[in-house]
């Protein structure tokens, strides 16, 4: 009888043990570690060895190796290291960091853009070359000493999709390959790691239909990258029918995988688009998020109706809604409103990006209502009348005390916040097609896109999916240019110094922030004074070089010099398919 029940007890113990799945996640990381390390260590050499070799045309073809290595790496090391990964991969172009008044930073760039653009230079400065190299090679050294990945289930995920969708949205725009412009076959190259570590993975997978579904499209897409040539590539093909798949493919394998996230960054974590309202969470750009059941409809409805309200402003006559007008896309159609120096720029996608007003002074689109209550030209009040104002209207009161426990300035704030991250909603003919919910673009929309992501190099600055200066695919930093756009003359220089008032920074002199080409069809006229009435007018001014073609003197313009020889027809599929991202 004892030896009966041992066996029962053996058998139940084994049929149990059967069904305990084992974490292999510590030995999949070190097979990922160790191509990490192998091929960190491969691009540091072979960037060394640029020094070594005399003939521009032998550093060139050196520089390509390293540069293969480097891509190689580049989905680890942007997700793992993301500040260095911006310090090596940075455009020849300064870096300026203004934390405040008293922390102003001004850094020379590094990295592999820059020593792509030297070692293509009429008179290649050989000592340039070399300290960039040096110091590149020096960076990636530190990275490599500091290089003890960790990583859990979910941070793998989140590297698949960040990978893919920084292809998308970046990679495949020439970005970060500004002479070469071989991003499509670096954009092939980062997919051989992305199947690497999908295949490190195969065992975690409970279905193999799944895993071979993903692995066959990332093969897939790696011969459509193989055969592209970078002018002519249709990249509203590749997104739409590519990049979308392998987002969809990836949520199946969160289900898979029976992964729990603990947190949600810019992108919600069952995302299968990069152009759609379910794409963002909301809550990532919101320094004041609220709860999820935190009456977040009745918070929009309120602010809705503060929007609307003139009572708010010192004279009685003023709202928000004055300047921004729904029907324009929430602008005023005026080159200026009546006593102000600037455009009124859009608000909708206003919540997508991480600064605010032309100048980008603001953090926050609370901190920016600041500034219009304030404003003599505008509401031309303060804080504490506005809530005075408030405060003696019983339905407002109500409202609340029942949203918010009490009136305060920043509660109002935050209403009239929460309803302006309400708007902008990927509704747009673009959003429709690319999503396929129909097939309504016409052939010159799409040559459009695909020159608005490709030769006419405008998603260099205009990041989709919001098309602003936001940058995909962490979200975490809104990009300010300088352009060189002229005076309303059109005689020179536009005298407005931008971001430089804010910090009287000398290299910030003319720097804008990068506004959203969503509905630029209702929002004219364009640039932050106004000075362009047309698309055409717009696109002509890009395509002659910025202020910098037109014969200004722009320092540290960001904006390339050089002619984008567009052709007539060009220009017109450009403006085409601007016009289709105006929103229902």
């Amino acid at each position: 009888m004892c030896l009966f029940l041992v066996s029962i007890v053996g058998c139940k113990q084994e049929k149990t043990a059967s069904y305990i799945k084992v974490d292999n996640n510590q030995a999949y990381v070190a097979k990922i570690q160790e191509y990490y390390s192998q091929h960190l260590d491969s691009c540091i050499r072979l960037l060394e060895e640029i020094n070594t070799l005399e003939a521009v045309s032998e550093k060139l073809r050196k520089y390509k190796s390293a540069r293969r290595e480097f891509k190689l790496i580049e989905p680890i090391l942007a997700f793992t290291d993301k500040e260095n990964y911006k310090s090596v991969n940075a455009p020849n172009l300064l870096k300026v960091e203004e934390e405040d008044a008293t922390d102003i930073k001004i850094r020379n760039p590094f990295g592999f853009q820059v020593i792509e653009e030297l070692l293509h230079e009429d008179q290649v400065d050989l000592v340039a070359v070399k300290e960039t190299v040096c110091k590149t090679a020096n960076r990636l050294k530190l990275i490599a000493n500091n290089n003890k990945l960790y990583l859990k289930k979910y941070h793998v995920l989140w590297l698949l999709r960040d990978q893919i969708a920084r292809i998308a949205l970046v990679g495949i725009t020439g970005f970060d390959s500004p002479v070469l412009e071989q991003s499509l076959i670096e954009a092939k190259t980062n997919y051989e790691t992305l199947l690497f570590i999908v295949n490190v993975y195969k065992n975690e997978f409970s279905s193999l239909k799944r895993y071979t579904a993903l692995v066959n499209e990332l093969k897939e897409t790696q011969k459509v990258l193989q055969e592209g040539e970078f002018t002519s590539f249709n990249r509203f093909y590749f997104i739409k029918n590519h990049a979308h798949k392998q987002l969809e493919l990836l949520a199946n394998t969160v289900e898979d995988w029976k992964v729990e996230f603990p947190l949600t960054m810019a992108f919600n974590n069952n995302i299968t688009s990069l152009f759609s309202k379910e794409t963002f969470n909301i809550n990532f750009f919101n320094d004041y998020h609220q709860a999820e059941n935190a009456k977040v409809k009745e918070k929009i409805a309120l602010g809705k109706k503060l929007f609307n309200d003139t009572s708010l402003s010192k004279d009685g006559v003023m709202s928000c809604a004055t300047c921004h007008i729904k029907d324009k896309a929430f602008t005023d159609g005026l080159v200026a409103f009546p006593k102000q120096i600037r455009n009124t720029p859009t608000l909708a996608y206003a919540a997508y990006q991480q600064s605010f007003f032309h100048d980008g002074r603001a953090g926050s689109l609370e901190g920016q209502i600041v500034g219009v209550v304030e404003n003599k030209n505008e509401f031309h009040t303060d804080l504490e009348n506005l809530t005075t104002s408030i405060e003696n209207d019983s339905a407002y009161v109500a409202s609340f005390t029942s949203l918010y426990g009490k009136v305060n300035d920043f509660n109002i704030r935050n209403a009239i916040a929460d309803y302006i991250r309400s708007l902008g909603d990927f509704s747009s003919k673009f959003d429709k097609n690319i999503n396929k919910k129909e097939n309504t673009l016409t052939t010159s929309e799409i040559n459009g896109f695909n020159l608005f992501m490709g030769k006419a190099k405008c998603a260099t600055c205009h990041f989709p999916p919001v098309f602003n200066g936001t940058v995909p695919p962490n979200f975490s930093e809104t990009e300010v240019e300088s352009i060189g756009v002229p005076n309303l003359e059109e005689t020179g220089l536009d005298s407005d110094l931008g971001v430089y008032n804010v910090f009287k920074t000398e290299e910030r002199k003319h720097f804008f922030k990068t506004a959203t080409v969503r509905n630029i069809s209702k929002t004219a006229p364009y640039m932050h004074n106004g000075v362009y009435k047309t698309l055409q007018q717009v696109v002509d001014f890009y395509n002659k070089g910025g202020g910098q073609g037109l014969g200004y003197h722009v320092s540290n313009q960001t904006l390339p010099a050089d002619k984008l020889n567009l052709s007539e027809n060009e220009i017109q599929d450009l403006i085409a398919f601007m016009e289709t991202l105006t929103d229902e």
